[in-house]
């Protein structure tokens, strides 16, 4: 099957957009230090999609058959990069013996970087644009917000109360 130019603009914009939605909310990322940083985020969003975009390229005898596979891709491309996500939890120990778990809003950034690449992927650019947006708002929005009301969350909450307690 041979693509007519606009065929071929579209792929472009298309990947182009994803993989710069992959490279702002990794940057975030990476500029804090974390696990996965804008290569990562880069390549899922683009890999999502590049993938999702296959059933929609392939030619089919049903309209049904390409959004049954459309949807059994979505569902792969979310399964798969959940596991990706999965490996950048960690579990690590405390000084006072709580668990510290680590890792959960990269592994979730990871995820949504997946899902606004299949957005894009599936020609949403819209939905796509707006909901890297939203992820930069959440992800660097939280952060001063957590500044300016010093709220502790999780384990960090613990472990300085129990600090506290030791220096009373």
């Amino acid at each position: 099957m041979f693509l007519n130019s606009n065929d071929w603009l579209q792929i472009i914009f298309r990947l182009t957009l994803a993989m710069l939605v992959g490279c702002l909310i990794g940057f975030d990322r990476q500029k804090g230090g974390r696990p996965a940083g804008m290569r990562t985020f880069m390549l899922v969003s683009l890999g999502s999609a590049l993938v999702v975009m296959i059933p929609l390229q392939a030619e089919g005898d049903s309209p049904f058959a390409t959004t049954n596979a459309l949807s059994r891709t979505i569902q792969g491309v979310t399964t798969g990069v959940g596991f990706l996500g999965a490996g950048l939890i960690l579990q690590q120990s405390g000084k006072s013996g709580v668990p510290k778990v680590r890792g959960l809003t990269t592994a979730a950034s990871v995820w949504l970087a997946a899902a606004l690449g299949a957005a894009i992927g599936c020609g949403l650019w819209q939905m796509g644009f707006v909901g890297a947006v939203l992820t930069l708002i959440t992800l660097s929005g939280t952060k001063q917000v957590r500044k300016i009301t010093k709220v502790r969350t999780g384990a960090r909450s613990r472990d300085r109360s129990n600090d506290a307690e030791r220096v009373e």
